[in-house]
């Protein structure tokens, strides 16, 4: 596959299982600045690489303004520290977060085991 392949927003709806709709809104946020050919939008290889990223940050709990600002430093740096540093940043609370979210669903099934263990024991008097 060469590095001048163009996608159309159909096929990347397609591949990323999204609406054309979803897509020309994360281009209205910012994150996608797709190329014209006439009335039709073009996206590139970078554009779908793009999108792919924009997609794992959603599914790591990133917001579409996180997304933008990690975007904005890898766009404008040569060195990728500051965007390490600021991934990083947006990592650790979300982290912490499923975590903590973990251990409360851990708490819960324990109480409902419990709770059933319990129905069940009376149930058999």
């Amino acid at each position: 596959m060469s590095d001048d392949r163009i996608y159309t927003i159909t096929e990347l709806a397609r591949e990323f299982d999204l609406t054309p709709r979803a897509i020309r809104h994360y281009e209205h946020e910012g994150l996608l600045a797709p190329g014209r050919q006439g009335r039709n939008r073009v996206f590139t290889r970078a554009d779908r690489t793009r999108l792919k990223l924009i997609l794992r940050g959603k599914r790591l709990g990133f917001s579409l303004q996180e997304t933008f600002e990690l975007f904005s430093l890898y766009d404008a740096a040569r060195d990728e520290r500051p965007q390490l540093v600021k991934l990083l940043e947006f990592l650790r609370p979300k982290r912490e977060a499923l975590v903590q979210q973990r251990a409360d669903i851990d708490a819960i099934l324990l109480e409902m085991d419990k709770l059933e263990h319990e129905a069940e024991a009376l149930l058999r008097e």
